[in-house]
């Protein structure tokens, strides 16, 4: 889908949308009423430190049709950085926001959950169906531990489309679930699909959240470990690759914006240029979020084009 009216920033290298909660919210019901294809990531501070050094896992993110900020600290980096992403959008939080869903009239939509512990998708998915006012779910696959590809059986895939659930909830492990996701989402018919890991241990009742006010403090994490102890070498991984970020990333590209980040002031330009097997984008001036009209103009063009296209950024 050639989406250019996505209000989408790239923060460290991940692609993000400028949405709140309700508004994301709103994009997966539509997507599942339309059967409109949507590959939902939830980067996080650790999904931000590993797709440094891991391209696939970072790809599959830049491949998402929504991609939500579910951290506090790149909240705040985005703030920093003047970036619009103004509030946390917790894929757990969203998944909370759909079953908890009251409206009258609205039918319920349709869920299945891939992965999990032992025994968990099996569960969360009674007692979402016992308690769930948004939500049915439809069945639940629990395809064990082992490669991507020993979990991703015809059998299996046809398994999941049986069930014509509107919104596939993974939980593999962020990497994992993420490559299974990118490598099975073409043979799958549910609309919605995201790795949501820590949601079937919420909805199976093994793990609890954390309260409101630390997860708007950015304390989550602090809770995460009462709950699950062993968690907290993953966060003290990631708090020293985010202090890295800070000293050898954020800290001076804030400073480069303040001092020498300043526009030119020529105004900006696209010209088209149609060769019989290229097709020329060639740019000028200063673009910035409150002038890129043209720019989406000029990729609708290009994305008809069936030969090659070619980005000129030297003026």
């Amino acid at each position: 889908m050639n989406d250019f009216d996505r209000n989408i920033h790239c923060l460290l290298g991940l692609p993000f949308d400028a949405v709140d909660m309700q508004q994301a919210v709103e994009h997966i019901r539509t997507a599942a009423k339309t059967a409109a294809p949507c590959f939902l990531s939830t980067p996080n501070l650790n999904f931000t430190i590993a797709c440094r050094h891991d391209g696939d896992f970072r790809d599959s993110v830049i491949h998402s049709d929504l991609s939500i900020a579910d951290g506090m600290p790149l909240v705040w980096i985005a703030r920093l950085l003047k970036i619009p992403i103004s509030e946390r959008v917790a894929g757990s939080g969203l998944f909370e926001q759909l079953y908890l869903s009251s409206d009258v009239g609205e039918e319920k939509m349709s869920i299945f959950f891939v992965g999990g512990e032992g025994g968990m998708a099996e569960k969360a998915c009674e007692t979402t169906n016992r308690e769930a006012t948004g939500l049915e779910c439809r069945g639940f696959l629990d395809p064990g531990f082992g490669s991507v590809e020993s979990m991703g059986r015809e059998q299996d895939l046809n398994e999941i489309n049986a069930a014509k659930a509107d919104f596939l909830v993974v939980a593999l492990g962020a990497r994992k679930g993420q490559q299974w996701i990118m490598k099975n989402r073409q043979k799958l018919d549910a609309p919605v699909i995201s790795h949501l890991g820590a949601v079937v241990n919420f909805v199976a009742g093994s793990v609890s959240r954390a309260p409101v006010w630390m997860q708007k403090t950015g304390l989550e994490w602090l809770w995460r470990i009462k709950e699950e102890p062993l968690l907290w070498r993953r966060y003290w991984s990631d708090g020293l690759g985010l202090m890295s970020l800070l000293v050898t990333r954020i800290i001076p590209y804030v400073i480069w914006l303040r001092f020498q980040g300043r526009r030119s002031g020529k105004q900006p330009r696209v010209e088209t240029v149609n060769n019989v097997n290229e097709m020329q984008l060639r740019f000028s001036g200063d673009f910035g979020g409150e002038n890129l009209d043209e720019v989406r103009k000029a990729f609708r063009e290009s994305a008809a084009f069936t030969s090659r296209v070619t980005l000129d950024l030297a003026n």
